[in-house]
């Protein structure tokens, strides 16, 4: 008879390890609101007593350097009595990162508002948008003159950018997605060294190509293509990004299904991306519709309305801003705000419509949309439903024949 050996009570002797108590990241409570004021309100009067009475220290950028140093010890050390060392380091992290998008948000803010504050005069009156400055000059009142020569250069010089770079940029990145190979390789290094392009550059490569080789005046079209080099590798590398998203289950679903390649691409990756891809050409008309160096190269100055860009010079609402500000008179520079703002509200048009054409994410769809995928749907459904009515009548005798 064996007798098994007895098993040591290595069991209940062995240590259980202690797993790490899940933290909720997401939840604010409101110890946590006590511990951010506190930490704040205790640096800034720490802040103050160095500077104003221990210390010869002065200066704003000090004062909240300073200030911000000492929130984050005190920040981390008040939270170090409830938290253990990995959720005092997060912790830490999560308010210095929120710390640099309150600065971009504030910078951003402050760059708008005083943009708008120092146009307020100009902004009011009508005839700033409807005359141009041929018959006002830098001493006649803001009542008289107006940029609607920079508003049309601008709108058709960017127009005519956008229908040479769209087309080609989206092509571009989809040659560089779908036909891989070294060439593919060549122009994708190729584009990423374009797009720290500097813009004068660019102006120069026109100038000296099209108007001094070929022989053409400046004009709309020359800023036009100036302004199409600098656009285009910025949607090519956008784009190309946003296509090398797209899931390759995708693809895979319609090859299995007999579908070609370019039809692949054309019914299943560009819709998929379409948001993406709108985005890019976003992003590409924002970098060439603020560009003032190339056109002044390509296009030069006027004062008067110029609404053929093939021919003459033609301003645009940047060059405007340039030439207004540079005028010592109080009237110009308010001139030249009001136009910069003429231009970020511009800007800020172009983005709404990019969010309105591009969708809301990827996933949701608009009224417009699922209106539109329902009917697809229900046209979907009575045409297999006509399709198996018309199959019954022949199916009927061969079963009568094999019964």
């Amino acid at each position: 008879m064996t007798i098994a050996p007895e098993r040591p009570a290595a069991t209940a002797e062995r240590a259980v390890p202690v797993g790490e108590r899940r933290r909720a990241t997401t939840l604010l409570r409101a110890t946590d609101v006590y511990a951010l004021l506190g930490a704040a309100a205790a640096a800034l009067s720490i802040t103050w007593l160095l500077f104003a009475r221990l210390l010869p220290f002065s200066g704003t950028v000090g004062f909240l350097a300073v200030a911000y140093g000492l929130f984050l010890a005190l920040y981390a050390l008040l939270v170090s009595f409830d938290e253990n060392g990995p959720a005092v380091r997060d912790r830490l992290a999560a308010v210095v990162v929120q710390c640099l998008g309150l600065v971009m948000v504030v910078a951003l803010g402050f760059v708008v508002v005083f943009t708008l504050w120092e146009g307020r005069k100009a902004l009011p009156h009508l005839n700033f948008f409807t005359q141009d400055m041929a018959e006002a000059g830098p001493l006649d009142p803001l009542s008289a003159g107006g940029i609607l020569h920079a508003i049309l250069g601008t709108l058709e010089q960017i127009t005519i950018a956008l229908a040479l770079t769209v087309p080609t940029g989206m092509v571009c990145a989809v040659f560089l997605n779908e036909v891989p190979g070294r060439f593919a390789r060549f122009v994708r290094t190729v584009v990423e060294a374009m797009t720290a392009l500097p813009s004068i550059v660019a102006g120069l490569f026109v100038y000296a190509t099209v108007i001094l080789a070929l022989g053409f005046d400046r004009s709309g079209l020359a800023a036009s293509l100036a302004l199409a080099v600098m656009m285009l590798p910025i949607i090519i590398r956008a784009a190309d990004v946003v296509i090398r998203l797209v899931p390759g289950t995708l693809r895979e679903a319609s090859y299995a299904l007999g579908t070609s390649r370019w039809r692949t691409v054309w019914h299943v990756v560009l819709p998929t991306a379409r948001s993406g891809l709108t985005t890019s050409v976003i992003l590409g008309t924002a970098r060439g519709i603020g560009e003032t160096s190339p056109v002044l190269l390509t296009a030069g100055f006027t004062a008067e309305i110029n609404g053929d860009p093939l021919s003459g010079p033609q301003v645009s609402l940047p060059l405007a801003t340039f030439e207004f500000v540079k005028s010592p008179e109080p009237t110009m520079i308010a001139r030249g705000f009001g136009t910069a703002a003429v231009l970020m509200a511009l800007v800020l048009v172009l983005f709404v419509v990019a969010r309105v054409i591009g969708g809301r994410g990827p996933g949701r769809l608009t009224r417009r949309q699922e209106h539109r995928r329902v009917q697809a749907s229900r046209r979907d459904a009575e045409r297999f439903a006509a399709r198996s009515g018309r199959a019954a009548p022949r199916d009927t005798p061969m079963d009568t024949r094999s019964e």
